[in-house]
């Protein structure tokens, strides 16, 4: 992939990772829109972003060795804890490649930043 990806859709910039990479921001994304259906898709920031209600939901993007969540802006304090295992930024939390995407806090997590903006939709 390159340092800054050009992609103008979420498949582009899927399409530009080896295969495994592809599998697992492929799996995020199926999660996300599952916990988020009324959700959009587009690209901000040059990464995969999906927006709620006028405002960016979440955001995700692949890199060499992980998958990167971006649940700016309140998302970071509200699961400080959950996040502890991870390796962590200022706005984003890090799951390495190689190991399963922790699906239930990330489930949580989009639920929150959800019901931040006013829609959410929980599984059954």
């Amino acid at each position: 992939m390159p340092s800054r990806s050009s992609a103008t859709t979420i498949d582009e910039y899927i399409a530009e990772f080896p295969p495994g990479v592809q599998a697992v921001l492929e799996e995020m994304r199926s999660l996300i829109r599952e916990v988020a259906p009324d959700a959009t898709e587009t690209i901000s920031y040059a990464i995969p972003t999906f927006d709620l209600g006028g405002k960016h939901l979440v955001h995700f993007a692949g890199y060499e060795r992980h998958v990167g969540l971006y649940p700016a802006p309140t998302g970071m304090a509200a699961f400080a804890d959950d996040f502890a295992p991870y390796k962590t930024g200022k706005g984003s939390v890090q799951f390495p490649l190689g190991q399963p995407l922790p699906i239930g806090l990330i489930r949580r997590v989009v639920e929150f930043r959800a019901a931040e903006i006013g829609t959410t939709r929980k599984k059954r």
